[in-house]
């Protein structure tokens, strides 16, 4: 099967940096989406908020598709397999940071421990990608976790099993970023996001009887009103957009480059988490970050390193 149009195994440095503006942007307005969903949570709980964004998103990427004409064709799956594990791979990752957002956990401290995921990412991508990491991005790797270990110190802050959900998501969510790449050889990336928030339909449902278990709040959830509607409607938008933003961004560059954009978030979590609920994150937590996005940024220097070397020989 050949690969959609615009995917190169060797990106040019043009089409890097427009996958990079594509994921910047997908990641500014995924940053959005996250502030309104964790405000709608404590009305409408996990399930609800889940089967409200594969809705709204669904639609959404579907008049975006048809707008462009040519019929619903870019959505056709190829690698089948792949992208179903892909998006309900993902649909944990949602559940795990929804849940901890609605008991409370800052935007900002969770994309803190969320800036694990480039670390991971760049050892993922070893086998599944066939990418190799010399000895000096082994080490710098090994000097990221010890920053997260820094945040996660017995005492702090962020000592909460909420961590540990965020911890596991975030692992998941690196392994699902390495599969976009994959993906993207076959697949579109408006198929590659519709899927993927299509299957936060059939997740969100199966949630509902535990929901009801466990309402948010420990209550039952009032009946949102109409400012509620609206940032659901947002939420279930701006993550369609950015969805189509990542599908197209790592179709254009590869996990090595596109990696520290990861880091983004947290800046826009800082923002909004402040503007919005006054959360400042502890100095463990930002000392930590600020050693994981180092270690990040030098493995992202390295790469670039070895693909100089390689376009000189």
């Amino acid at each position: 099967m050949a690969p959609p149009a615009g995917f190169r195994a060797r990106p040019t440095g043009d089409e890097a940096l427009r996958g990079i503006g594509f994921i910047l942007a997908g990641y500014i307005v995924v940053s959005c989406a996250d502030a309104a969903v964790k405000w709608v949570l404590p009305s409408v709980g996990t399930a609800v908020a889940m089967i409200w964004r594969g809705l709204v998103g669904t639609l959404v990427v579907l008049l975006l598709v048809a707008a462009r004409g040519g019929g619903l064709a870019p959505l056709r799956p190829v690698n089948r397999p792949l992208l179903i594990l892909r998006s309900f791979s993902h649909c944990a990752v949602s559940c795990g940071f929804y849940l901890a957002w609605m008991r409370g956990f800052g935007l900002a401290d969770s994309y803190a421990i969320a800036a694990a995921c480039p670390l991971l990412m760049t050892l993922f991508a070893i086998p599944l990608l066939g990418e190799q990491v010399g000895w000096r991005r082994w080490a710098s790797t090994c000097v990221g976790f010890a920053g997260v270990l820094f945040m996660l110190q017995p005492g702090g802050e962020l000592w909460r099993w909420e961590t540990g959900l965020l911890l596991a998501a975030t692992t998941l969510m690196a392994l699902t970023r390495v599969w976009t790449r994959i993906l993207t050889r076959t697949d579109t990336p408006d198929a590659i996001a519709f899927w993927l928030l299509a299957a936060h339909l059939p997740a969100g449902f199966a949630l509902l009887p535990v929901a009801a278990l466990w309402p948010p709040g420990g209550a039952p959830a009032p009946l949102p009103d109409w400012p509620m509607i609206a940032a659901l409607g947002f939420f279930g938008t701006a993550n369609a957009m950015a969805h189509m933003c990542f599908g197209r961004g790592f179709a254009l560059a590869p996990v090595a480059v596109l990696a520290p954009i990861e880091y983004s978030p947290l800046l826009w979590g800082l923002v909004l988490g402040f503007l919005l609920w006054g959360e400042v994150p502890a100095w463990t937590t930002l000392g930590g970050a600020a050693v994981v996005i180092a270690a990040g940024l030098y493995n992202v220097h390295r790469e670039r390193l070895r693909r100089a070397a390689e376009r000189l020989g």
